[in-house]
């Protein structure tokens, strides 16, 4: 069964390069000059992949629902709106349930895009565009349960999807605004978004006395303490394992230069939160300190926020 579903998705790939070429361009054409909605439609598996196809489309930045066929001819055509195209899913080209979204579509001169595997179906010919996939087998013993086909759109649709995601220079970022739960979103955090800053920072200036710094260290519960120069630029660091190793011999004579870590490691404002967990995780520390280009300080993220964000 995977042998015949994956041979049709060749076919497909191939078709895209070929065969599908002009017509695939045309609609990414006719979607991307679209001032309404993507109106995604079909029935039965069809219907099924298509909403699947809405979703995607609506999730990287073309607008799109899906409206049942059938439903549509009982108050949800008033769904549809001018400046909106119909993208319209159906393996014979001649569910009955079609007919009237069809016939809507071409009252109110809304574009139609069929996505059908039969030339000379009602539904090709009274598309503008006809995305004709190649005739597969269905990997059902019978020959008739859709699955080969069902997958061959399935794989077209996020093609298209793509195709628009890349014309309109659709961005990681632009992304998490539609995927803002879960950890898909929380991998698409910038550091800068959820860093601690302000006074909630703990930090001391060089030649600072080491007991001052372990005071700093203790009221802010990070387990370090960031050691900066008078203008504010990032010198080191310390942290609650280097003061256990000083406890013995004493701590009051020491300054916070006398065992802080130079150069620690840092993390940009603008990088993914989730660049900062293998960091972490390399080096067995428990925060990074975000600085700029030139080395200033400005916060501080620890590894209970990415905890919370469900990255670590």
């Amino acid at each position: 069964m995977i042998s015949t579903e994956s041979r049709a998705l060749e076919a497909v790939g191939q078709a895209l390069n070929t065969s599908l070429a002009g017509s695939f361009a045309k609609a990414v054409e006719l979607i991307l000059r679209l001032t309404g909605r993507v109106i995604v439609t079909g029935v039965g598996k069809s219907g099924h992949i298509g909403a699947k196809i809405a979703a995607t489309l609506a999730s990287t930045g073309t607008p799109a629902f899906f409206v049942h066929a059938a439903e549509s001819s009982h108050g949800d055509l008033g769904m549809i709106g001018s400046g909106d195209i119909v993208i319209a899913l159906s393996k014979s080209g001649e569910s009955a349930e079609l007919r009237n979204i069809i016939n809507y579509s071409r009252r109110f001169s809304l574009p139609l895009i069929a996505m059908t595997f039969s030339q000379q179906s009602t539904l090709s010919s009274a598309a503008d565009v006809t995305l004709l996939l190649p005739t597969v087998e269905e990997a059902c013993p019978h020959r008739l349960t859709p699955t080969t086909s069902a997958i061959v759109q399935l794989a077209l649709g996020d093609a298209l999807a793509i195709a628009l995601l890349e014309a309109r220079n659709f961005s990681a970022q632009d992304f998490k605004v539609f995927h803002p739960g879960g950890k898909l979103g929380a991998s698409l955090t910038r550091v800068e978004d959820v860093m601690h800053v302000g006074s909630r920072v703990p930090l001391v200036f060089a030649g600072t006395p080491l007991p001052e710094a372990v005071t700093v260290l203790s009221q802010k519960h990070f387990g370090c303490v960031a050691i900066l120069s008078r203008d504010r630029r990032l010198r080191g660091i310390v942290t609650q394992g280097d003061i256990a190793q000083k406890i013995k011999s004493g701590l009051s004579d020491l300054l916070v230069d006398d065992i802080m870590t130079r150069e620690p490691k840092t993390i940009r404002p603008r990088e993914l939160v989730e660049n900062a967990f293998p960091v972490m995780e390399q080096y067995k520390i428990g925060a990074l300190i975000v600085v700029d280009e030139e080395n200033h300080l400005l916060g501080l993220i620890h590894f209970h926020d990415l905890l919370r964000l469900g990255v670590a």
